[in-house]
């Protein structure tokens, strides 16, 4: 790593010693590129089988790969637009898949923009449970929301919140939270420019502080027995160390559990947290370095006692509306497996709730469930969001596959000639996933695609 912050390079200097050159020495001079397959789509064998990318099995999750080709832009590639993977920098898919996440389970992740983390948590929930994707920031959140949709999860609540909000509406509720903490994001230096151009101490200063106000309110959100992982892509030891071992002496309730046994990166270190209490270890933490192949992350996991007092959870369903003939027609002769599942009415279109609800507040939420559209002068106009999430279930379906010319046509925006869908609309796919929602007239799949999703030449 070179052009390092000159107050960077002291402290870590002199944090490290003469580990200094080989913890930053990267095993290549680009920066570290990977994927993450969703395997509510596929399994990692099909993507590393089926994709045609250069690709070889990252260390830090078993569903994700790194990428070996600098120039490539798996941004356009059929199966990123279906869903299929997340592009995701190797070290950052380490997180969520260390949390333990199972279906069935209540699931947040508090500062969960661009999504990733959030993709790997709903293909552990696998359809089943919960799960809570929140964003601060505005604009993210809309990002959040459309890669969510374009992943295919049909379980999650998307909100638009402070954490503090979201503590006081749902304590004790959730059995897994995320905190991926706003930081001065050290392990992004080779990565981005601006990165380094924004860096200074009062930066890590203004983060770290961030960061425990959060973490305290996930502390809150926690089931009794729940865990709370605290990831950060920083090296710094008030946002690492130093924060996980603040809390544990705030919380006493949770006790640090030991990531030692990951199978990659390296021990946290004592003296990035000087003045420790006693229920926090150092060595339980986990660091990805440069040398390690990843850009750099901490992790640290920490578990609320079970004998705690605890949050009631909510017993009672969704609020739900009663759903137009219009949808019920348009679902059972497309979706007949949907004409039962819970809706409600938001604003002028319908929306298919999760099987597990949320108590009733007044959260700021962007969408609950997935948008399966609205009616319009008496007929129903599917959403895009609907084909993205349940397309391969679809009774009409345009099959394409990866070496199809139709399929670079369709990304364009351009109509197809239809070969296996009948007239009406159809889930448009490739290799079995969905690529969005058309509709056959002529022998043609007219094109629904989003035009901000399209692939422009």
């Amino acid at each position: 790593m070179s052009c390092l912050p000159a107050a960077f390079e002291q402290r870590e200097r002199a944090l490290l010693g003469p580990r200094f050159e080989a913890l930053f020495a990267a095993p290549g001079p680009a920066p570290a590129r990977g994927l993450t397959v969703n395997t509510l789509r596929c399994t990692p064998g099909q993507v590393a089988r089926g994709a045609g990318l250069p690709l070889e099995p990252s260390p830090f999750c078993t569903r994700a790969f790194r990428l070996t080709d600098p120039d490539l832009r798996p941004g356009r590639h059929p199966w990123h637009h279906a869903g299929a993977f997340y592009v995701q920098e190797p070290s950052a898919a380490a997180p969520a898949a260390l949390l333990g996440v199972r279906p069935g389970m209540r699931v947040a992740d508090l500062c969960a923009a661009p999504g990733g983390k959030s993709s790997q948590l709903a293909a552990a929930l696998a359809g089943q449970g919960l799960l809570l994707s929140n964003e601060y920031d505005p604009a993210r959140a809309e990002i959040l929301r459309q890669n969510l949709e374009r992943m295919g999860v049909t379980n999650a609540v998307i909100t638009n919140e402070d954490t503090a909000r979201l503590a006081a509406a749902l304590p004790g509720l959730f059995d897994c939270v995320l905190v991926d903490a706003p930081c001065s994001g050290e392990g992004m230096f080779r990565k981005e420019a601006a990165a380094v151009a924004q860096y200074e101490p009062a930066l890590v200063e203004h983060c770290a502080a961030l960061g425990a106000s959060i973490l305290d309110n996930a502390a809150a959100l926690v089931a009794p027995g729940g865990w709370l992982m605290l990831s950060t892509c920083t090296f710094a030891p008030a946002e690492d160390e130093g924060q996980a071992a603040a809390f544990l002496a705030r919380h006493p309730e949770f006790a640090q559990c030991d990531l030692s046994g990951c199978g990659f990166g390296r021990p946290g270190e004592a003296n990035r947290a000087p003045g420790a209490p006693p229920n926090f270890d150092a060595a339980r933490c986990r660091r990805i370095w440069p040398a390690d192949g990843g850009e750099g992350h901490f992790m640290a996991l920490l578990q609320k006692q079970a004998d705690m007092p605890g949050a009631t959870r909510p017993g009672k369903p969704w609020r739900w509306s009663k759903p137009p003939r219009e949808w019920l027609a348009f679902a059972g002769d497309l979706f007949p497996a949907l004409t039962d599942a819970p809706c409600r009415a938001v604003g002028d279109g319908w929306m298919l709730l999760p099987g597990t609800a949320l108590p009733e507040t007044k959260l700021h939420i962007l969408r609950a469930g997935v948008p399966a559209g609205r009616v319009t002068k008496g007929r129903f106009e599917p959403a895009h969001a609907l084909f993205m999430a349940y397309g391969a279930d679809c009774r009409n379906q345009e099959r394409l596959t990866l070496d199809d010319p139709r399929t670079a046509a369709w990304l364009r925006g351009e109509e197809i000639p239809a070969s296996t869908a009948a007239p009406g609309w159809c889930a448009v796919l490739v290799d079995g996933m969905p690529l969005g929602g058309g509709k056959v007239s002529g022998g043609r799949v007219k094109n629904h695609y989003p035009k901000a999703l399209r692939n422009k030449n």
